[in-house]
């Protein structure tokens, strides 16, 4: 066990690594009509050049999960470093449809990198807290998108400057994470000390649970991810402005993650799942008819809803079904970017043709009622085989 002062420090680094993730996807909420009117995209060319930002982190967490185990958390997280400081020198560079494509694209492989390799090191580093200390580490992406929104509040709303700036501000979050992992020892990861074999993991990861658990999990991030990236034109009828209502929405989900140890321990990981989809369903219907200052009440509905979601299912896999170590936490966060790559342009169509975001918005609340029977389901059967 690695000793408190390099846990703390690890788990800090972490923490930063997941803000700069978390402020991509906050900045190119803002930007999402902005680059639609500078290269001149329709709204469904946009769901498709930021397809990458989801579909890249898939493929990182796909590919990074199993390389984990074999290179070690600290290359994966150098391998984010690179591609995360590649990206935003590409984007602000950007002239068009590929190289923003290629842009977002990086960006997403760092993003992914970041999780496959902090996943399990923040599961390695608190063996005996996990759910509790991924759903403190995931604070940090709610929190990340809320200190995204404000900056890019402040920098092209109040301070009126180019949308590059913006991007540029990510330079400073990325300096600090290198600076914290520069010359830190990486723990192995917990399948490694456990001793399970590769073939086990495998074994694990198609299990019917892992299999229930990761077709639950596209529904859960499409929620979740495809609402808050799409956020600008799902809101544009309202009369408020919709980056303040992205910050407001993850400002509520940092204070959840932050306090989700007594909630885990009253509602067990399958009860917040349940709760979860509930509240995410009656947040959504509640968006699509609010305007005005009633959008930030169906806003708070829809945040506390998603809140507990993506760590929740990474706690719940990782206590479990622990066997499948690093590569199990890896599809499913894969599985829920992915999820989000198909969802996004889906919804620019919906929003391309006179549908308006309100409809969209009742189109998007089929998912989380979907979640409802399924996790009840999953719930009461664990109930009764327990009582």
């Amino acid at each position: 066990m690695h000793d408190h002062s390099n846990a703390s420090r690890l788990f800090l680094a972490s923490c930063i690594a997941l803000i700069v993730t978390a402020m991509t996807f906050a900045i190119r909420a803002k930007l999402e009509l902005e680059f639609a009117g500078e290269f001149g995209l329709s709204l469904e060319q946009i769901g498709i050049v930021f397809g990458p930002a989801f579909w890249g982190f898939t493929v990182a967490m796909i590919i990074g999960g199993p390389l984990v185990d074999i290179l070690g958390m600290k290359r994966i997280v150098w391998i984010a470093f690179a591609t995360h400081a590649l990206g935003i020198v590409l984007m602000i560079a950007a002239t068009g449809f590929w190289s923003l494509f290629a842009a977002v694209l990086l960006t997403g492989l760092g993003n992914g990198m970041v999780e496959a390799a902090c996943n399990p090191l923040v599961a390695t580093l608190y063996p005996d807290n996990k759910t509790t200390m991924l759903n403190r580490f995931h604070v940090w992406f709610p929190g990340g998108i809320v200190i995204g929104s404000l900056v890019a509040y402040l920098v092209m709303d109040i301070m009126g400057l180019q949308w590059e700036v913006l991007v540029a501000t990510l330079a400073l979050p990325l300096v600090v994470y290198g600076y914290l992992f520069l010359g830190q020892e990486l723990p192995q990861t917990e399948r490694v000390t456990m001793g399970v074999s590769t073939a086990g993991m495998w074994k694990a990861v198609a299990s019917p649970l892992f299999l229930f658990m990761g077709f639950c999990m596209l529904l859960t991030a499409s929620t979740e991810l495809g609402t808050g990236q799409r956020i600008s034109s799902l809101l544009a009828d309202t009369g408020v402005s919709a980056i303040l209502v992205l910050a407001f929405i993850n400002g509520i989900m940092a204070l959840g993650r932050a306090f989700a140890g007594p909630v885990v321990h009253r509602l067990s990981t399958s009860g917040m799942l349940l709760f979860s989809a509930v509240f995410s369903t009656l947040g959504l219907v509640a968006l699509s008819y609010a305007s005005g200052w009633m959008t930030f009440a169906a806003a708070a509905v829809f945040a506390v809803g998603i809140c507990y979601f993506w760590p929740t299912m990474l706690g719940f896999v990782s206590e479990n079904i622990p066997e499948s170590g690093a590569l199990g936490l890896s599809i499913m966060g894969g599985l829920g970017m992915f999820s989000v790559s198909i969802v996004l342009p889906v919804m620019g169509d919906f929003l391309d043709h006179a549908s308006t975001g309100a409809d969209t918005l009742r189109y998007m609340a089929v998912l989380p009622a979907v979640l409802i029977v399924a996790f009840a389901a999953r719930h009461f059967a664990r109930r009764k085989a327990t009582a």
